[in-house]
């Protein structure tokens, strides 16, 4: 087993450990009915529980598939393992988006907004895993690489090891604006049913608005900002040490001024981000550094926690 140094530390790290354990709180989750979308294919929404039965296509074989859906005759022919896709198999998919700009290796709470998107992102994937969806990742910003859809349990771990590589390949000081990471998502996963974007909303730009339309033609669409206590709230007066690029400064803040406005730059990402979601009526929340994400990515892609 990896030592703590090693696996990172899960405060400024991200820790492979941790992502993994969390498939244990999902297992306790009781599981809602997915709703899909049918629309492209000329149907009607329908409420999926399990795995249908009307053969849509077949595709290259990928971890995690299921042996007994193997399309022999095309493997036979094409000399290549192939998986036989049904209807709802195809639809049932789940990409995250997910934000790898330097603004998310910042936090003065409990944990970076980086590594607490790791975390929610890892839920999201357990989530995906137990109920049967595929589950893929694309990152932008700091890392721009995509990771393709994936079955079970090896799909949610292909995401945990993605999202620790990928939390450790540095903090690159590349910008890319939403906009643009949302027209790749809709290129590279036109199959996916629903989309979870994680960000903290520094990259939202006015072009985001109408790409976010016309992904929510093609599948569910839910948005969950990840935010510093300071980026949220008044900070109390005193005097705060922060970096940037490379520079330490002591900023002091006493006024109620001069705390506002401190408060309206550090927090123009965020509000951003939850007013865009929120005027096209998409699923969003907000969660800090120290909040438990469960129940917030929970609610997003429509999964119930088990009565207490």
């Amino acid at each position: 087993m990896a030592s703590q140094r090693e696996d990172g530390d899960g405060i400024s790290e991200v820790s492979l450990a941790e992502l993994i354990a969390l498939r244990a709180r999902v297992g306790s989750a009781r599981m809602a009915p997915l709703s899909t979308r049918a629309a492209r294919h000329g149907q009607q929404s329908s409420r999926l529980y399990g795995r249908g039965m009307d053969y849509a296509e077949s595709r290259v074989y990928q971890a995690g598939d299921d042996v007994r859906r193997l399309d022999w005759r095309l493997t036979a022919r094409s000399g290549k393992l192939h998986t036989k896709l049904f209807q709802e198999d195809r639809e049932g998919c789940l990409l995250i988006l997910l934000d790898t700009h330097a603004s998310m290796h910042f936090g003065t709470r409990a944990r970076f907004k980086s590594v607490q998107a790791a975390r929610a992102a890892a839920l999201a994937a357990w989530f995906a895993s137990r109920a049967g969806e595929r589950v893929a990742m694309l990152g932008f910003g700091g890392v721009d690489q995509w990771l393709t859809p994936q079955a079970g349990a090896h799909g949610a771990l292909a995401v945990c090891g993605a999202l620790a590589r990928w939390h450790a390949a540095g903090r690159a000081q590349a910008q890319q604006p939403l906009s643009d990471a949302l027209a790749r998502a809709a290129h590279v996963a036109r199959g996916a049913s629903r989309v979870l974007l994680i960000s903290d909303g520094f990259s939202c730009d006015a072009a985001a608005r109408q790409r976010l339309i016309e992904l929510t033609r093609h599948a569910g669409v839910a948005v969950l900002i990840t935010a510093d206590v300071l980026e949220l709230e008044l900070a109390p007066p005193g005097r705060y040490p922060l970096e940037h690029a490379g520079e330490r400064r002591e900023v002091p803040l006493q006024s109620t001024r001069q705390l506002t406005d401190f408060r309206q730059v550090l927090g123009a990402g965020p509000r951003r981000l939850v007013e865009l979601a929120g005027s096209l009526g998409l699923r969003h929340a907000s969660i800090d550094t120290a909040a438990d994400p469960l129940d917030a990515v929970a609610d997003l892609i429509g999964r119930k926690r088990s009565p207490r």
